[in-house]
């Protein structure tokens, strides 16, 4: 720690973090063990976190992550967006498609940003808001392939008629960006994906990730 920073904030966050960590919450026990100081200390971090709805407790007695942190989430969605347009209009005028950032949101993959190219007859209509499962489309099935993977590395997944007969998608996950689980991809009305596109995705997927750091 230094002269500039509170230790009390920052044990706060070591907790929201260490509970956003595990699935079944933990004991006071098992929080002071992990920070290093004494129970009295983890309880009154829970107490005001608690007070935020950052914390809840079950009645066993384990803390988990509050619904307060939803609230604090929706104000990601406009700062990761902003990051991600100049990649995505790079890329949606680059292959003539409608290009997007697509989030997880529970076992949704959610569209937060699109953009459409400027230079083409027609175009698939695809909307920031739209959600599908995980399990279909490029968009989310890249997101799954990327959690088997055990090295930092992207790849991009080729989708035909998942979520709209006749359209084909080609999207590549954000590797490497602490909090931030998503991906980047086109859509576009034709039966196979060109050659080309998978590779131009990933870069994008890179060029997103990269400015998310």
């Amino acid at each position: 720690m230094t002269a500039e920073t509170s230790q009390t904030l920052d044990r706060g966050l070591r907790v929201l973090k260490l509970l956003a960590d595990t699935d079944h919450g933990l004991t006071v026990t098992e929080l002071s063990n992990k920070l290093g100081v004494n129970r009295t200390v983890v309880y009154r971090l829970l107490a005001t976190l608690e007070q935020h709805a950052l914390v809840r407790r079950d009645l066993g007695g384990r803390a988990r992550v509050g619904l307060g942190v939803l609230r604090l989430g929706r104000q990601v969605h406009p700062l990761v967006r902003e990051a991600a347009l100049p990649a995505l209009r790079s890329l949606a005028e680059d292959i003539g498609a409608t290009a997007h950032l697509t989030l997880v949101d529970g076992s949704d993959a959610l569209a937060v940003a699109v953009v459409e190219p400027t230079w083409t007859d027609y175009h698939v209509a695809y909307r920031a808001g739209f959600r599908h499962p995980l399990d279909r489309g490029a968009a989310g099935r890249a997101i799954l392939a990327a959690r088997q993977k055990s090295v930092a590395e992207t790849s991009f997944t080729l989708t035909h008629g998942e979520l709209e007969a006749g359209a084909s998608g080609a999207a590549a996950a954000l590797v490497g960006v602490t909090g931030v689980e998503g991906s980047v991809g086109v859509v576009m009305l034709a039966d196979s994906i060109p050659e080309r596109v998978g590779p131009r995705v990933v870069d994008a997927a890179r060029e997103v990730a990269d400015a998310l750091r």
